[in-house]
């Protein structure tokens, strides 16, 4: 209880910026913890589809491969199925890239949504912080400029810890946040890396064919 009457104490005595604070920590909770369920669950569904995927393109049973990509709601579904829908009519090695590639640059802007909002909230917690601190020193000098000259002292050092309080809850949001970001932005771009890689192997896969291996006779037309 004690814990929680100095926390109380704290918010109320850091004056009406402490509100739009909190607003701010409220909000940039939220986002982080929706990117980091949906980046999780991305990265498990994408994983999902290439391991699923992949035995069918080893086989070269690339009409199934694309319609189990098609059907899924995994980026990576869709990516690998761009890719192979161009193996139609003898397509090159560098058409089912393009294809790959444009349908990752399609992925990038889910992945990436909202994340760069946490780094600017953080930059909004810490001036927020300050605005009130310096707002708080004016009111504070102002306070004691007509105050009897034995109380200037007590009152100027009261008004300077009230004004503080701002800056502390500030900091205390935009670090959080920011370790946020750095986290979900790593988490993204592990995700945009295993995109990469899975791209390299499905090329490798269908055009580096031993002697003995059919051609994609199999591969699918784009009516399919």
């Amino acid at each position: 209880m004690d814990s929680f009457e100095v926390i109380v104490r704290f918010f109320q005595e850091g004056g009406s910026f402490m509100y739009p604070i909190a607003l701010v920590a409220a909000i940039g909770l939220a986002i982080a913890i929706e990117r980091f369920i949906y980046l999780s669950a991305a990265r498990r569904s994408n994983r999902k589809i290439f391991e699923t995927m992949m035995p069918l393109i080893s086989k070269r049973d690339f009409k199934t491969a694309m319609k189990v990509g098609n059907d899924s709601s995994a980026a990576m579904g869709g990516l690998i199925a761009a890719g192979i829908s161009r193996l139609a009519g003898g397509a090159r090695r560098d058409d089912v890239e393009y294809a790959m590639e444009e349908g990752l640059m399609e992925s990038l802007p889910r992945l990436e949504k909202r994340t760069p909002y946490l780094a600017t909230m953080a930059n909004v917690a810490t001036l927020l912080g300050l605005l009130g601190t310096i707002i708080g020193l004016i009111a504070a000098f102002t306070a004691v400029a007509n105050a009897d000259p034995a109380e200037k002292a007590t009152l100027l050092s009261q008004s300077i810890s009230v004004a503080m309080n701002t800056t502390a809850f500030g900091l205390m949001t935009a670090i959080p946040l920011l370790i946020c970001h750095a986290l979900l932005q790593t988490k993204t771009n592990e995700i945009i890396d295993s995109f990469e890689m899975a791209g390299v192997k499905v090329l490798n896969t269908i055009f580096d064919r031993k002697p003995n291996q059919p051609t994609n006779n199999a591969a699918p037309t784009q009516g399919e």
